[in-house]
């Protein structure tokens, strides 16, 4: 696995405290919260890392391969060559996950950022990208914890004005605004809009609702990521005869809904307990939804 090595990332320190890691950087495994990025690394002071999340519990790690494809799609969105192929990723994810214990929840990211700038410097080389793997133990939330949700006035960017192509860590400071935003209000979650007004998802995730019994949710418009546990759940709802429709939404059908919910890769799927100030029953649809990925995901 041919990952190109950073100059500056030599220093090497001793473990977090309480967060039990491991990170795959310059062809070998380290310890803790090991650094991997330079100083003078582009992807440092101009941006240009990528990363992407998978999920290991239960002894499954459900998509593992679509996610690491994913991230060479992210690569190449910014303008990268990627380094290391997605089944060279898959194995060494699976390599990685050998050094926990099995019973052990995970998040698997691996990264991608250039070392250079090429012509004009804001852009990166394409010749000079960096890999690393970091895999840290996060427990999965429980199956009834659910989240409450406000409105923001930060709304996502599309793809003329910003990377929403690509699982890019730049994009993430606009998500944290939402959720500062919301926590000052009292809440965990926004729902945001898109320049239209359109609801695109949340600053963590997808969103569904419930109306009369059938499942809706936003159709991918280009201004936020199609996301895979999102278009697993699709794909298991239809399988078991549920009627699932990607239409445009806007904020007061969700204000009108029987339920919500939440799909991402770190919890998987979450309930909503609370809109704004209407509260909603973590209802059946909502579990049914939860209950059918882990089925599936137990046997992936």
């Amino acid at each position: 696995m041919g990952a190109h090595s950073s100059k500056s990332s030599s220093i090497s320190i001793s473990p977090s405290k309480n967060r039990n890691i491991w990170t795959w950087f310059q062809a070998e495994w380290h310890e803790g919260n090991y650094p991997i990025m330079g100083s003078a690394d582009h992807g440092t002071w101009l941006g240009t890392l990528i990363f992407d999340g998978a999920r290991y519990f239960n002894g499954v790690a459900p998509d593992l391969d679509l996610h690491c494809a994913r991230a060479n799609k992210s690569i190449k969105s910014l303008g990268m060559n990627p380094v290391i192929s997605t089944d060279e990723m898959v194995a060494l994810a699976n390599e990685g996950i050998k050094k926990f214990d099995k019973d052990a929840a995970l998040y698997i990211r691996p990264m991608a950022w250039s070392l250079e700038g090429g012509a004009g410097v804001v852009v990166a080389d394409p010749n000079t990208t960096a890999f690393a793997m970091c895999l840290e133990e996060f427990a999965m939330p429980p199956a009834d914890k659910t989240t409450t949700l406000t409105t923001t006035q930060f709304i996502r960017p599309t793809l003329a004005s910003a990377t929403v192509d690509a699982k890019a860590a730049c994009l993430y400071p606009n998500n944290a605004r939402m959720i500062r935003e919301a926590e000052s209000k009292g809440f965990a979650n926004a729902i945001c809009c898109d320049v239209l007004g359109n609801v695109a998802e949340t600053a963590l995730s997808n969103i569904f609702m419930v109306k009369n019994g059938e499942y809706f949710t936003p159709i991918p418009n280009g201004t936020f990521l199609n996301g895979i546990t999102r278009q697993r759940i699709i794909k298991l709802l239809r399988a078991n005869g549920e009627k699932v429709s990607e239409v445009t939404l806007q904020l007061d059908d969700f204000r009108t809904a029987d339920e919500i919910f939440l799909t991402g890769n770190y919890s998987k799927v979450t309930g909503v307990s609370k809109f704004e100030e209407r509260e909603y029953e973590h209802g059946a649809k909502s579990k049914l939804a939860r209950q059918l990925y882990w089925d599936w995901a137990k046997n992936s």
